[in-house]
């Protein structure tokens, strides 16, 4: 009795997830028989879900009911929750049940506890920008996925290139492979720098100028991300995260911490081998800038979060920054 619930707010992955496993649970030939996607919106859509999922299978393959956007997992009456206990340990094995939702189930809620009990939950939230390592790990998973062969340097070059953004990774890994699909040999980060399209800017490199006190690249790069549909409040989460890691690296280090394993962990930074070049980056780096660049940051998210006119907050914001590392510099 296959049940999964698939939440979170990277779409394209997610639906993806749900195609690969509707292709893998049904005959091609019986697909219209066996495949049910209701909408949460539809009178008794859990009752039909839980229903149809008890169903056997006609003809070839297996049955799958997928019920999109539920809340079941948000709130639950007592009467669907009865539903669910009463349905969920009977489903034949022959029927898969999906749920899907774009937030986070609530793990208090008896559902969720009886979904934990008889089915599976995966993930599919965007990873944060500033963890650098896992972009790289999503990069190198999707291109075996594609089948497209990259050397380590291209690899990294697609993953500063296109960010969290997972369907343009795709994209543009697909594009690849029709540029080398007359060759066997990996595609070096000359050829992904030729056919890639940059994010361009990223909010990494927002940072970057910011830590060296650019007010000129720093604005023209604010301009680009929200050229590129950037939203504000990810900008600032993105630099809050990067500030925070360089504020912990500076604080070990101060403390005369050496061990590169446990600067790491206080930091919340996957790689143990990105501390030099952290270290490197901090070197020159007040401890105190650093810390009064998250209030600064706290401030600005307040202040997007209260309805201030983003544009002109974010341009406000960034200018202090880079006059904190400015000073710092002199």
């Amino acid at each position: 009795m296959p049940i999964y619930l698939f939440w979170g707010e990277d779409e394209f992955a997610l639906n993806r997830a749900v195609q690969a496993l509707r292709d893998r649970t049904l005959d091609p030939a019986w697909v219209s028989f066996n495949y049910d996607k209701l909408s949460s919106e539809q009178p008794d859509a859990v009752v039909q879900a839980l229903n149809l999922a008890l169903t056997p299978p006609f003809g070839a393959g297996n049955r799958m009911v997928w019920l999109a956007d539920t809340l079941l997992f948000q709130r639950c009456s007592d009467e669907i929750l009865r539903e669910l206990d009463r349905s969920l340990p009977h489903l034949p094995d022959s029927s898969v049940l999906l749920l899907t939702h774009s937030h986070k189930p609530d793990g208090r809620l008896k559902s969720t506890k009886l979904l934990q009990k008889y089915g599976e939950i995966q993930e599919f939230s965007p990873i944060p920008p500033w963890k650098t390592d896992l972009l790289v790990q999503q990069v190198r998973r999707a291109a075996q996925e594609v089948g497209v062969k990259l050397t380590d340097d291209a690899i990294q070059l697609l993953a500063d290139s296109v960010g969290n953004n997972s369907r343009q990774l795709y994209n543009e890994l697909e594009k690849l492979l029709l540029y080398g699909f007359t060759d066997d040999r990996p595609l070096n980060a000359a050829a992904v720098r030729t056919l890639v399209t940059a994010s361009t800017q990223t909010s990494l490199q927002l940072a970057a100028t910011i830590r060296q006190g650019d007010t000129a690249e720093s604005l023209g790069l604010i301009a680009d991300l929200l050229n590129h549909n950037e939203p504000p409040l990810r900008i600032v989460a993105t630099l809050v995260g990067q500030f925070r890691t360089w504020l912990w690296v500076k604080v070990m280090v101060d403390a005369k911490e050496r061990d590169e394993k446990e600067i790491a962990r206080a930091a919340e930074v996957a790689n143990p081998k990105r501390i030099y070049f952290l270290r490197q980056e901090v070197a020159a780096l007040p401890l105190a800038g650093l810390e009064q660049s998250l209030s600064l940051l706290l401030d600005l998210e307040f202040g997007l979060k209260s309805g201030k006119e983003p544009i002109a907050l974010l341009q406000t914001k960034v200018i202090e920054l880079c006059q904190l590392f400015q000073k710092a510099k002199s």
